[in-house]
C-alpha cells in the first residue's frame, strides 16, 4: 500500500492588529493632545520641501527658456537670482522647521514612553507571566526607546510620503499629454517593485520571532556578564568560557538568519535594477521620439526630460515610502497592543475593599486550582484552606510544591483557574486590586533593590519619612550596626548603577533590607516568602522569633524550606504537589510522624548550635 502524504497545515500569517491609517491617526491624536506644533510643523515642512523640489526642477529649463527668447542679460540674471533667492529662503525655512520639529517629536515620544511605563508598572501581574504578553511588553519598550524608533521616526516618514505624493501628482498633471504607454510602463514597474518590497518586509515580520529569540538570548548573556552580582560566580565557577560559547553560538545563529534576509534583499536589488533600466529606457526613448516628431524646444525637452526622470523616480520613492510606513506601522501595532492589553483584574473599575479598623481579614481558599498559562498541569489542585485573622501560618514543602503560588493567590497577584479566594467571605476578584495590595506587606524571593538611598529603599518615599519608625524597623531587621558603619547612614546610595560611590549589600543584608521595607509598610497582613534564605539557619531562627513578636495580632504567612524556623507559628501546612498533605502545629506534625517529621529530622542537625564536627 502506498503511504498517503500528509499535508502540513500552513499556519495562518500573523497580521498586524492595526492598519497604517489607524496607526497614523493614532499618532496624530497623540501629537494633538501633547504637542500640536508637531502637526503644524509637519504640514509646513511638506509644503516647503515640495516648493523647494519644484524650484530645483524648473530653474534650469526656465533660465534656458529666457535665453532662447533672446532676453537681455538683466532678465537672465533676474531669473537666476529669483530662483536662487527662492531656494535660499526655502532652505532656511526647512532648516528652521527641522530644528524646531525635533523637540516636539521627542515630547510626543516621551509621552508614549510614559504611557508604556505606566502600563508595565500597573498591568495585572498575570500579564507579566504569560510569555507572549511579555514579548509584547518588551517590543513596546524597544519601539519607543530611541529617536530612530517608530514612535518618533514616523514623522519623518509621513513628511516624505506626503511630500513625494504631492510632487508626484504635480508631475502627473504636467505629463498628462505625454505618451500613455510611458506612464503605464512606469506605473507597472513601480508596482512590481512595491509588492516586492512589501514581500520582503513581510518576510522580516513573519520571521521576527526567530530573530527576537536570538536577540533575547544574546541580551541575557550580556546582562549576566556585566552585572556585579554575577561576577563572583563567573570567576569561581569558571563560567566565562561557557558564557562566551553560548554568546558565540547565538550570534552565529542570528548572523545566519540575517544572511537569509540579506540574500532576499540582494535578489530584490537585482530586480529593482532591471526594472529601473526598463522604465528609464522606455521614458527616454519615447521622449526623444516625441522631440523629433513634434519639435520640442531645448528648454521644453530639458523640462520634460527632468520631469519624466523625477516622475519615475518619484513613483518608486512613493512606494518605498509606503513600504517604510508599513514597516513602522507594524511596530506601532505592537506598541498599541501593549498599551491596550486586556486587564483580567479589576482596578479602578472594581469595588472598594471595606476597611476593617482592627486589620482583621480572613482569607478562604474555596476549591482553588491554578495553572500557569501554557502549563500542562495545575500547580495548585482543588485546595481548601482558611487563614484566620491574626493567625500565624507557615507553609512548608519541597521545591515545586506550590508554596509561592499559594501566597500569590492569597494577595491577588494571581486569580484561581478554578474556585474562589475569599476575603472576609467575599470573592477577592470583585474588589479594586490596588485596595487588596495595600493590605499586604510582602517579601518575595525576587525583589527590587532601587539605585536610591537606603532610607528610600526601605520607606519607598522621598519625603515625609518617619525616622522613628525607620529606626525601629532597621533595628528589628538587624541592620542597625550596618547603618552605623556607613559614612552617610540612611543617606547612603545603594548600588552602583547610578552612583559610583554606592554601597553593594551582601545577600543577607539585602534580605534584611527587604524585611525592613515590609515592616515599614506596616500592612495588616504580612507575607514572607523565603525572606531569610541568605542567612544561616541559626540567624534565620532568631530573626523569625523576633517576627513572632513583631507580628503579634497580625495575620502572617511564612514560607520556608527550613522547618525549625517556623515552629513559632500557630499552624503549619505541608504542601505536596499542590495539595495540603499535612496540617497542624509543629508539635502535632512531629507527633504524627509523617513527611513533615521526616523532613524535619533530616534538617534538624543544621539548627543545633552545639553540633560538633563529624556528628
Amino acid at each position: 500500500m502506498k503511504k498517503e502524504k500528509v499535508k502540513k497545515e500552513k499556519k495562518p500569517k500573523e497580521k498586524p492588529k492595526y492598519s497604517v491609517l489607524s496607526n497614523t491617526v493614532w499618532m496624530c491624536g497623540k501629537a494633538w493632545h501633547k504637542c500640536k506644533s508637531v502637526l503644524g510643523i509637519l504640514i509646513l515642512l511638506i509644503v516647503a520641501r515640495c516648493a523647494l523640489h519644484l524650484i530645483g526642477i524648473f530653474m534650469t529649463p526656465s533660465i534656458l527658456a529666457v535665453l532662447e527668447n533672446g532676453s537681455s542679460l538683466t532678465a537672465v540674471l533676474t531669473t537666476v537670482l529669483a530662483f536662487l533667492l527662492g531656494s535660499l529662503v526655502l532652505e532656511c525655512i526647512v532648516t528652521y522647521l527641522n530644528e524646531n520639529a525635533m523637540y516636539g517629536k521627542i515630547e510626543v515620544r516621551m509621552s508614549i514612553v510614559g504611557d508604556v511605563n505606566r502600563k508595565a508598572m500597573t498591568t495585572s501581574h498575570i500579564n507579566t507571566v504569560i510569555t507572549k504578553k511579555n514579548e509584547i511588553i518588551n517590543q513596546a519598550f524597544n519601539n519607543c526607546g530611541g529617536n530612530n524608533g517608530p514612535s518618533e521616526a514616523i514623522w519623518g516618514t509621513l513628511r516624505e510620503t506626503a511630500g513625494h505624493t504631492i510632487a508626484f501628482i504635480i508631475f502627473l498633471a504636467m505629463l498628462s499629454y505625454v505618451n500613455p504607454i510611458l506612464m503605464a510602463v512606469s506605473a507597472v514597474t513601480c508596482l512590481i517593485e512595491f509588492f516586492m518590497n512589501h514581500h520582503l518586509n513581510n518576510w522580516w515580520y513573519e520571521n521576527r520571532k526567530e530573530n527576537e529569540r536570538y536577540s533575547r538570548h544574546l541580551g541575557y548573556v550580556t546582562f549576566v556578564g556585566r552585572e556585579v552580582e554575577y561576577a563572583k560566580d563567573i570567576r569561581l565557577f569558571g563560567m566565562k568560557r561557557w558564557l562566551d560559547d553560548i554568546y558565540t553560538a547565538n550570534m552565529l545563529l542570528r548572523r545566519r538568519f540575517q544572511l537569509r534576509g540579506e540574500v532576499n534583499g540582494l535578489k530584490g536589488d537585482f530586480l529593482r535594477i532591471a526594472l529601473a533600466l526598463l522604465r528609464n529606457g522606455a521614458a527616454y526613448g519615447l521622449l526623444i521620439m516625441q522631440t523629433l516628431n513634434e519639435g520640442l524646444t531645448a528648454s521644453e525637452f530639458l523640462l520634460y526630460f527632468t520631469v519624466i526622470g523625477e516622475f519615475t523616480g518619484m513613483l518608486s520613492t512613493i512606494f518605498g515610502d509606503f513600504s517604510g510606513l508599513h514597516r513602522q506601522s507594524i511596530e506601532l501595532s505592537k506598541l498599541r497592543e501593549m498599551l491596550e492589553m486586556d486587564e483580567p483584574y479589576k482596578f479602578e473599575n472594581g469595588e472598594a475593599l471595606p476597611v476593617d479598623k482592627n486589620g482583621k481579614y480572613t482569607f478562604t481558599f474555596d476549591n482553588v486550582s491554578f495553572r500557569y498559562p501554557g502549563a500542562e498541569s495545575d500547580t495548585i489542585k482543588n485546595l481548601n484552606l482558611t487563614v484566620n485573622a491574626g493567625e500565624k501560618l507557615a507553609i512548608v514543602g519541597l521545591n515545586g510544591a506550590g508554596k509561592t503560588t499559594l501566597v500569590k493567590l492569597m494577595c491577588g497577584l494571581f486569580d484561581p483557574t478554578e474556585g474562589r479566594v475569599l476575603i472576609n467571605g467575599e470573592d477577592l476578584r470583585k474588589y479594586n486590586r490596588r485596595d487588596i495590595y495595600r493590605h499586604f506587606s510582602a517579601v518575595f524571593q525576587s525583589f527590587s533593590i532601587l539605585s536610591v538611598t537606603l532610607e528610600e529603599n526601605v520607606t519607598l518615599l522621598e519625603e515625609g519619612i518617619d525616622y522613628d519608625k525607620l529606626d525601629d524597623v532597621i533595628e528589628k531587621a538587624g541592620l542597625t550596626d550596618k547603618v552605623k558603619s556607613l559614612e552617610h547612614g540612611y543617606k547612603t546610595q545603594i548600588g552602583r548603577d547610578v552612583y559610583e560611590d554606592g554601597v553593594l549589600l551582601s545577600g543577607g543584608e539585602t534580605q534584611r533590607l527587604m524585611l525592613a521595607r515590609a515592616l515599614y509598610k506596616d500592612a495588616p497582613v504580612m507575607l514572607l516568602d523565603e525572606p531569610t534564605a541568605a542567612l544561616d539557619p541559626i540567624a534565620e531562627s532568631d530573626l523569625y522569633n523576633k517576627y513572632s513578636e513583631m507580628t503579634s495580632g497580625r495575620t502572617s504567612v511564612y514560607i520556608s524550606h527550613r522547618l525549625a524556623s517556623t515552629r513559632f507559628c500557630d499552624r503549619i501546612i505541608y504542601l505536596e504537589d499542590g495539595r495540603i498533605a499535612e496540617e497542624g502545629s509543629h508539635a502535632e506534625l512531629m507527633a504524627a510522624g509523617g513527611k513533615y517529621r521526616e523532613l524535619f529530622d533530616i534538617q534538624s542537625k543544621y539548627y543545633k548550635e552545639d553540633v560538633k564536627d563529624g556528628d
